[in-house]
């Protein structure tokens, strides 16, 4: 109805336009030839302009200037009457035609925005695998409709990454607290005074199970909410202090650390994880007497690469999915929430970063985290 309205009052607006044009032009015309009329009955001539006085040139000729000045000023009055009504009947005409052609042109230009709406109003968790699909010329609605297309393959993406956590997360932490239940409903109802110790530590790693699952949760999800300040953290420092622990909390491994200066802006702690999950995995997922490297560049490279067994290639992806767990651990008894590489990923995206892994030939993985180096400025 607005597009119509505007369409309306921009043809109104043009029409009163040229038609002020046409009057004014009229009028002065109408004038000029009554005063040539007036002037040629003052000087006695017998000749009378046929095309403005409607009387024989006969009778004409027996006429008073008084008479012929009064008739062509009421030719003029009348003439311009008739021309202001003609005039007002043509741009009623055309504004009204151009208000119902308005109509039909808005009502074609917005209907797919009448798509786009519907869709968007009837868009739900159980239909949102539906698209617009909008038809027809490369314009501006259509990049709208494409637009929002791609919003919804996105939210598609994150409601069903979002369901497969949830459901993966309720399945882990349904694992330990079944096996508390059932150390205190079994074990404790028949334990024997010399046994109460042992129970207690399967009830620990139990606790521990759940405490690094939701260590993990809370990690992950605090990662994806984005980084609100960063800060300069000297990525070589954090390289040296979480490989040494590594070192020191294991036997049987070699471990190498080649670093450059490296200072990234974000989150120490996150950029701690991030390298602490990643050596973490390496020594994990080993083997006797293996090794793993680390190495930094200056243009922002983390490169963790270990022996290990071999890992099929076309799984190497689904390795950054949660609660996804490699095999062919070193130690057995060691237990993860499989969330460690997707924390890689999460922390990595939160630092406008990217992560690749490839298997090794030999055994083993590699892995490669690259981001945006932070240089000052130099004064």
């Amino acid at each position: 109805m607005r597009l119509t309205l505007f369409y309306g009052g921009l043809c109104l607006a043009s029409c009163l336009v040229l038609l002020t044009v046409v009057l004014l032009l009229s009028g002065q015309t109408l004038a000029g030839s009554v005063e040539v009329v007036i002037r040629d009955a003052f000087a006695g001539e017998r000749r009378t302009n046929v095309t403005v006085l409607p009387k024989q040139s006969a009778e004409a000729a027996a006429m008073t200037p008084g008479q012929v000045k009064s008739l062509a000023e009421e030719i003029r009055d009348n003439a311009l009457h008739h021309l202001v009504l003609m005039s007002a009947i043509a741009v009623g005409v055309m504004v009204l035609f151009a208000s119902v052609v308005g109509w039909w042109v808005a009502g074609r230009v917005l209907r797919p925005l009448h798509t786009i709406t519907e869709q968007a109003r009837s868009m739900s968790a159980r239909n949102i695998h539906e698209r617009i699909a909008l038809d027809g010329p490369p314009d501006e609605l259509r990049d709208l409709a494409d637009t929002f297309d791609d919003m919804l393959e996105r939210l598609d993406r994150a409601f069903t990454s979002q369901r497969r956590f949830v459901a993966n997360a309720s399945h882990e932490l349904r694992t330990p607290l079944a096996i508390e239940r059932a150390i205190i409903q079994v074990r404790l109802a028949n334990a024997r005074p010399e046994d109460i110790g042992a129970i207690r530590e399967e009830l620990l790693d139990a606790n521990r199970r759940s405490d690094r699952l939701l260590q993990g949760l809370l990690l992950l999800a605090r990662s994806e909410n984005g980084l609100p300040e960063r800060h300069p953290v000297d990525i070589a420092a954090v390289a040296e202090r979480v490989v040494g622990e590594a070192l020191a909390g294991c036997s049987g491994l070699r471990g190498d650390l080649v670093t450059a200066p490296l200072t990234v802006l974000g989150d120490e702690v996150l950029l701690t994880q991030l390298l602490d999950n990643l050596v973490r995995n390496a020594v994990l997922h080993n083997t006797e007497n293996g090794w793993f490297a680390v190495t930094l560049t200056s243009d922002g490279t983390i490169t963790v690469a270990n022996s290990g067994p071999p890992v099929p290639p076309e799984t190497v992806d689904s390795l950054f999915e949660p609660f996804h767990r490699g095999a062919g651990k070193r130690v057995a008894s060691t237990t993860g929430a499989g969330l460690g590489l997707a924390i890689v990923g999460s922390i990595a995206d939160a630092h406008d970063g990217t992560v690749t892994a490839t298997s090794r030939p030999t055994g083993g993985l590699d892995v490669t985290v690259r981001l945006p180096p932070h240089r000052p400025a130099r004064r």
